[in-house]
């Protein structure tokens, strides 16, 4: 009797054990395999006079590998759907292996096939910068690509003058938010890689985006992010923040870093509609 009642506890936790390898390995499947190639668009309406009326796309984080020419072209096929007024990059478009990321030549030219009303505006990442920032400004620039390193341009929709200010990377680079926000006044929308920088971002920028933190690319649930490369935890992960008036989107991206998984944290292309 007591042979049989140890027999049938140890084929149920045989059972047990069954299941939950199952579930590991479709879970591993799907977090390697598929949802980290699934591309999202992320919606935003956002009231301001100032820029009513303009729609921004915003995408960073590509993070391109040599096997990723398809998916650069279904990237530029999305933002392309959204009819942007102006397109932003948040930098990172290089995988953190520079020897398997994509030809930059090729990413540009693909790149260059975005259509955007009033521009395509850029920053640069620490990835981009431990691949080469100056090789790889020159060449997003040859492909109307405008880079900006704490530095601004403007563009004038209608009767509004719009200024898009871009601070240089905060892990790699030298950021200097006053040099960036120098002459600038609002409608202003800034770009910083990294969202650690908004609490020092001044009140009169109407926006602030960023990336860099993947979202967490693993997202526990019910718990939040496993971990992300900022300073404030979790706080600035991804989504819409307002902090003391001001505004900021944190996007989760479009890539991963140092591992290939995603998940619970789509990749995901920005829209941002004024109104």
């Amino acid at each position: 009797m007591l042979f049989l009642i140890s027999n049938n506890v140890s084929m149920k936790k045989f059972s047990f054990i069954k299941i939950f390898i199952v579930i590991l390995l479709l879970i591993s499947v799907w977090a390697f395999l598929i949802e980290p190639e699934i591309i999202t668009v992320k919606h935003y309406r956002l009231n301001n006079e100032k820029l009513a009326g303009i729609r921004v796309v915003f995408v960073s984080d590509l993070h391109l590998k040599k096997s990723h020419q398809s998916k650069l072209k279904k990237i530029v096929y999305k933002i392309n759907k959204q009819k942007p007024d102006i397109v932003l990059f948040g930098g990172d478009f290089v995988n953190h292996d520079s020897d398997d990321s994509l030809d930059i030549e090729k990413m540009a030219f693909d790149l260059s096939s975005i259509e955007s009303r009033y521009g395509v505006y850029s920053i640069l990442g620490n990835h981009d910068r431990w691949f080469g920032a100056e090789k790889l400004k020159k060449v997003l620039e040859r492909n109307n690509i405008k880079v900006l390193v704490n530095s601004m341009l403007y563009t004038d929709i209608g009767t509004n003058r719009i200024y898009i200010a871009g601070i240089d990377d905060l892990m790699m680079g030298s950021p200097d938010i006053n040099k960036t926000l120098k002459n600038v006044h609002s409608p202003v929308i800034l770009m910083s890689h990294s969202p650690d920088i908004f609490p020092d971002v001044p009140k009169f920028v109407d926006l602030t985006l960023a990336g860099h933190t993947h979202g967490g690319q693993v997202v526990i649930p019910f718990r939040g992010p496993f971990w992300v490369p900022s300073d404030y935890g979790s706080r600035y992960a991804s989504g819409f923040v307002v902090e003391d008036s001001k505004k900021m989107i944190v996007t989760k991206g479009i890539g991963t870093s140092i591992i290939p998984v995603r998940f619970n944290c789509l990749p995901e292309i920005v829209v941002i509609d004024f109104e």
